[in-house]
């Protein structure tokens, strides 16, 4: 078995004084309210700042730029998808073997992602900041300890590379919307890549 509960959740902040805790949830609650009326292409900095009643260096200070306010509205929904591979039953959870886990984890991020799809897209961060994203680390470090415990000896942090590469969010969505392929051939693919590489 994996000893996954030893990876942190990625995003996790040092605790905030009273204060800030409530302005970091009027910032997303007003986040979340623009992107429910107008989609999430209209989060701005300024569009929150007007929504929560406050001024764009208050936005700013919390959340640096646009890209990690929008990962910040992200957090919640990715908090249960980690506590899900990380922690969850199986097929997911630690309580599956690796190839198991393997093998689910690539149609479950699809499906986790595709919920929110809007919003994963326009936090896609800058090709230079892509891989320090906190969940995308941690999704690969995940995927690594799967494939080392599977096969030993192997490379398997570029092999977790090129796997997370076949369910990446622009990739899908360029595959699903741009070319008419179902969601599910998309799954199919992660799980023909995976038994590939374990036979």
């Amino acid at each position: 078995m994996i000893d996954s509960t030893s990876l942190p959740l990625a995003g996790a902040e040092p605790p905030l004084r009273a204060d800030a805790v409530r302005n970091r949830a009027l910032l997303l609650e007003a986040a979340a309210r623009l992107a429910a009326r107008r989609g999430a292409a209209a989060i701005t900095m300024e569009a929150v700042a007007a929504e929560a009643g406050v001024g764009k260096g208050t936005v700013s200070r919390r959340f640096g730029d646009r890209n990690g306010l929008l990962q910040a509205l992200l957090d919640r929904s990715e908090s249960l998808f980690q506590e899900a591979f990380l922690s969850g039953p199986p097929p997911l959870g630690p309580r599956a073997d690796p190839a198991t886990r393997l093998r689910a984890f690539g149609p479950a991020l699809l499906r986790h992602e595709h919920a929110d799809l809007e919003l994963y897209l326009a936090a896609e961060p800058s090709p230079s900041r892509r891989f320090a994203v906190p969940a995308r680390r941690l999704r690969h470090r995940h995927v690594a300890l799967l494939v080392r415990a599977l096969l030993p000896g192997a490379d398997a942090d570029l092999l977790a590379h090129t796997l997370l590469a076949s369910v990446d969010v622009v990739l899908t969505d360029h595959l699903v919307r741009g070319h008419g392929m179902p969601l599910a051939r998309v799954e199919a693919g992660w799980h023909d890549l995976v038994d590939r590489l374990l036979t």
